[in-house]
């Protein structure tokens, strides 16, 4: 062999060095992977592929960038291609570079917060409270709903059955503490809406739990003006609870004229329960956080931001807030007793 041969071949070695140990791009993925025909997920490959991350890359950079979680529910171009103007405009204001994912579930949203594969997140109250419990997250802004950030419940029961209203139809205001109103449910029967519904069962339960109210087992009724209904008809059970006010339901306003005299409101919980929460994850430094948060407002004054919030998380209002704004809701979920992993699909 002579010279000139050795010398190519050692190139080639060094050059098959080099190519098998480096990184390959990671794709940004903006729908949920496709199965292959061997059963493989493949995920759909962008022009806006950015870097592996290396472990030592700083947080925000192209080889280690911020993550935007769609809703698990995504399943249109339309929202995948509006979240994609969401990060490039937060790219554009902030200078991080910011990718889009579509998680496989509410669930697996809060796992990818405690992995740092998800940084930026629009999640139930449900989920928001166990990645708070785990400390990934922290909240920024409540999503409103006709200007309001909160909503109540309502206990309701059969007035034939002989319990007391302590609640003011004309003021819209209870006229007795928790505690005095619903001593009166101990040992009787609770109809629920569901086993997941803030209004319907979970803030509820949490208020019967803290004011020692023992019941006896419920029935699952599988709705809110299906509790009404049933305790209209009167024999499945002796009290229930509901959204605000559900006896007011078109078709049960059009089947039963005398319902709301026969079904009155026993007492109302107050506006505790929260609509979706925007928040950020705890891997964010708190001045990453602020950068970010700040950037929200004057996305949203724009017609491409305000369109893509709205395409893409059915967004149309925002108040700034902080954890604390969830302390009551937070407090009657755990005194109800009811394990939010069960609650988080």
């Amino acid at each position: 062999m002579n010279r000139k041969s050795a010398l190519l071949i050692n190139v080639l070695l060094i050059a098959a060095f080099i190519l098998a140990n480096c990184t390959l791009p990671r794709p940004d993925v903006t729908q949920a992977p496709q199965a292959t025909e061997t059963g493989t997920p493949t995920p759909e490959v962008t022009p806006t592929d950015t870097a592996q991350p290396f472990p030592t890359a700083e947080l925000g950079l192209a080889e280690n960038p911020l993550i935007l979680a769609l809703p698990p529910s995504a399943n249109s171009q339309a929202q995948i291609d509006a979240a994609k103007v969401i990060a490039s405009q937060f790219t554009e204001r902030t200078g991080y570079t910011v990718v889009t994912v579509i998680p496989e579930s509410e669930a697996a949203l809060v796992e990818s917060l405690g992995s740092g594969n998800a940084h930026i997140v629009l999640l139930d109250p449900y989920a928001y409270e166990l990645a708070y419990q785990r400390g990934g997250v922290r909240a920024a802004y409540a999503v409103l709903k006709e200007g309001e950030g909160k909503y109540g419940a309502q206990f309701i029961a059969a007035r034939k059955l002989g319990f007391e209203s302590y609640f003011d139809d004309g003021t819209e205001m209870n006229i007795a503490d928790a505690k005095t109103a619903l001593a009166q449910f101990n040992d009787k029967k609770p109809c629920w809406s569901d086993e997941t519904s803030p209004s319907g069962y979970i803030i509820p339960a949490g208020y019967l739990n803290e004011n020692q109210i023992v019941i006896k087992p419920p029935a699952f009724v599988q709705g809110h003006p299906t509790v009404v209904r049933s305790l209209y008809a009167s024999g499945i059970c002796d009290f229930g609870a509901t959204y605000i006010d559900a006896r007011k339901f078109p078709s049960l306003e059009d089947e039963f004229p005398d319902l709301i005299e026969q079904v009155i409101v026993v007492w109302r919980i107050p506006d505790i329960i929260p609509y979706d929460v925007l928040a950020f994850s705890t891997n964010m430094p708190q001045e990453m956080r602020d950068l970010f948060a700040n950037a929200i407002p004057a996305m949203m004054q724009t017609t491409a931001g305000k369109a893509a919030f709205k395409t893409v998380y059915d967004i149309e209002e925002l108040q700034a807030v902080n954890d604390a704004y969830y302390d009551e809701f937070r407090t009657y979920v755990n005194i109800s007793g009811i394990d939010l992993t069960t609650l988080v699909k």
